[in-house]
């Protein structure tokens, strides 16, 4: 099986961590695909590039499946992100649109009602990205940040997004850039053949977040901490939904946090039936410990 790294010539915050990351030792030209997508390969690593928006081209696990033959485990894509702040900040996250209903229309991307399987590298890697920005320098001119469950496109393996903020400027910071990369080289084993975030199974506990704004400001304090998995990052604002998407974490604990201080008792008294329905424990800071 291989890792499906996808970026897009059209987005400087998704080439340039491509290019630095294919600078580093061992690639090669990858098998054919289809016109206007060009690969390379490392190991059993896949990176693909293209040249359309990050968030348009669907399916490209199972396209990629078709056109080499080659099943793929998971996807990692590299994007730009943007903020109303304009701070500039270096992100992870994983993705759906699953508050949608099917009469909506997504404005960027995937299905009404959909959510991608979360990606278990989410919170090993944001532990990785805040020590790799600080060792590059980088903090605290860059904050280093989940963001909640968004956007597209459609997958059906793992998937995360890793992201460069949050205006032009920083888009096409080498520095950043170079970061990224590091992320991905260390990240997936290609420097010493220890990948960062290979989900085991064996009893762990994974948060998934519920509340709170955009950048989950209370689940970062418990992600933070060794050992924490996440799954899904469900903010205020994408609530309510019918079906809470479940993280791909077969043999682990999933443990809901709500931010709790975010909902009035109504809703909050909603969600922690639901989630007992489910048999989902709603556990506190200490229980991630």
């Amino acid at each position: 099986m291989v890792v499906l790294v996808v970026a897009t010539a059209s987005d400087p915050a998704s080439v340039g961590p491509a290019a630095a990351f294919l600078a580093m030792p061992g690639w090669s030209p990858g098998p054919p695909i289809p016109e206007g997508m060009e690969s390379f390969t490392n190991g059993n690593v896949r990176l693909l590039k293209h040249e359309c928006s990050i968030i348009a081209e669907d399916d490209l696990d199972r396209r990629w499946q078709e056109a080499t033959g080659e099943v793929v485990s998971e996807v990692i894509f590299l994007s730009k992100h943007t903020a109303v702040s304009n701070r500039p900040a270096l992100t992870v996250h994983p993705i759906g649109v699953p508050h949608l209903r099917e009469d909506e229309t997504p404005p960027q991307g995937g299905r009404p009602g959909w959510a991608a399987l979360t990606n278990p590298r989410i919170g090993p890697w944001l532990r990785l990205l805040q020590k790799v920005a600080a060792d590059q320098g980088l903090v605290p001119e860059f904050e280093i940040t989940l963001e909640a469950t968004h956007h597209g496109p459609l997958t059906s393996k793992p998937t995360m997004f890793v992201e460069i903020g949050s205006t032009e400027e920083y888009w096409g910071r080498q520095d950043a850039a170079q970061a990224i990369a590091l992320i991905l080289w260390k990240g997936l084993g290609l420097e010493d053949g220890n990948a960062v975030g290979t989900w085991l199974g064996n009893g762990e506990k994974v948060l998934l977040g519920i509340g709170g704004g955009h950048y989950a400001p209370r689940h970062m304090d418990i992600v933070v901490k060794d050992g924490v998995w996440v799954g899904h990052l469900l903010s205020g604002y994408s609530l309510p939904m019918e079906v809470p998407p479940q993280g791909r974490f077969p043999g682990g604990e999933v443990i809901a946090h709500l931010d709790q201080k975010s909902f009035k008792g109504w809703q909050k008294n909603a969600i922690t039936s639901y989630l007992q329905e489910q048999n989902i424990k709603i556990g506190k800071p200490n229980d991630f410990l």
